[in-house]
């Protein structure tokens, strides 16, 4: 007993050291697999030992279901109008047998008229990136006990989103029986009633984020966050000088120098403004004043701008001419500016 005990100690704790090392486990042994006890008595009559008697009881294994989604990352921050927006999830398979796994995104929260055309793909190539090399799915195909996939869902923002808007996307993978290579199979249900001799199938997944228990499905919850500029322009005029008065009081009369400010500003907590470009019609009752020049990137009073710009003559939509300017990169907090002056005619 003391050999026994011992022997049997060394292979428990090399059990755990296997254990341990181990990725996380499907639900136990194999779906469809036979199970076979026997079972001998031996006895002795009149001090002579007979022939042992024998039983033997097998039973298959039945398929017991769980898979689980889980979104991978923080949340995704998107621009207005991006075009592919990635969020990626794993879904693990940790049934006891083989599953193909219907795939299924919806829209759970957020402006639905912001967001569309989603689509799923499979990390192909297992690199835990979205790229070129990854195929377009409705599910997966004979996901094997214990394996994870990792998943993208794309979708495209809409140009109409603004900063801070939130969308909660949610991924669904439903259990279905392995339809062999290339063909989805059967949604698996639970077998109701008693157990049979054959594969009966229990469903033992959890409740995922949308999703009830013991239902053969599971979901998860990502996100996409806008971080979009919010931009406001406004524009002003202040007479600088007229004939008659010359600087003191001056009015807006024919002949009197006119200076427009353009001021372009981006809210705290937004999103960087870049590659801005203002066009200004002129109207026709003004000359453009040459001398003065135009002068980019001021302040919020129209002052400390550097010489830039450019005068284009008969642009405009209908023949106006017009003021071009293109602007520093606007971040948060920030006001840009531009600022010329004309002539009344």
């Amino acid at each position: 007993m003391k050999t026994t005990s011992q022997l049997l100690g060394a292979v428990s704790a090399f059990a755990l050291v296997v254990m341990s090392s181990a990725p996380a486990l499907a639900e136990g042994t194999n779906a469809g697999a036979t199970i076979t006890n026997n079972v001998s008595v031996s006895y002795n009559v009149g001090g002579i030992t007979q022939n042992a008697e024998t039983a033997s009881d097998s039973f298959t294994v039945d398929r017991k279901v769980n898979v689980t989604v889980s979104y991978v990352g923080p949340a995704t921050s998107v621009s207005p109008g991006q075009q592919d927006a990635v969020i990626a999830f794993d879904v693990t398979n940790l049934s006891n047998d083989t599953v193909d796994l219907a795939l299924a995104s919806a829209l759970t929260a957020g402006a639905a008229a912001n967001i569309s055309n989603f689509r799923i793909y499979r990390d192909s190539n297992g690199n835990n990136t979205f790229d070129a090399g990854d195929a377009l799915v409705t599910y997966l195909d004979e996901v094997a006990e214990d394996a994870t996939v990792r998943v993208f869902v794309l979708a495209d923002i809409g140009l109409n989103a603004v900063n801070a808007d939130v969308f909660d996307v949610t991924l669904t993978a439903n259990a279905h029986a392995a339809g062999g290579a290339g063909a989805l199979g059967a949604e698996l249900t639970a077998t109701a009633g008693a157990n049979t001799s054959g594969v009966d199938t229990v469903l033992a997944d959890g409740a995922g984020a949308t999703d009830l228990a013991n239902q053969g499905d599971f979901s998860a919850t990502g996100q996409y966050t806008v971080a979009g500029a919010v931009i406001t322009v406004a524009k002003t005029s202040r007479v600088v000088s007229d004939p008659v008065n010359g600087t003191t009081n001056p009015k807006a009369i024919p002949g009197a120098t006119v200076e427009y400010c353009i001021t372009v500003a981006n809210a705290a907590g937004a999103a960087t403004a870049t590659d801005v470009s203002v066009t200004d019609d002129l109207p026709f009752d003004v000359t453009y004043n040459n001398a003065f020049g135009i002068f980019v990137n001021g302040n919020a009073t129209c002052s400390a701008g550097t010489p830039g710009g450019t005068y284009s003559a008969g642009t405009g939509p209908s023949g106006e001419n017009q003021v071009l300017a293109d602007l520093d990169d606007v971040a948060a907090g920030q006001t840009r500016s531009v600022y010329f002056r004309v002539e009344i005619n």
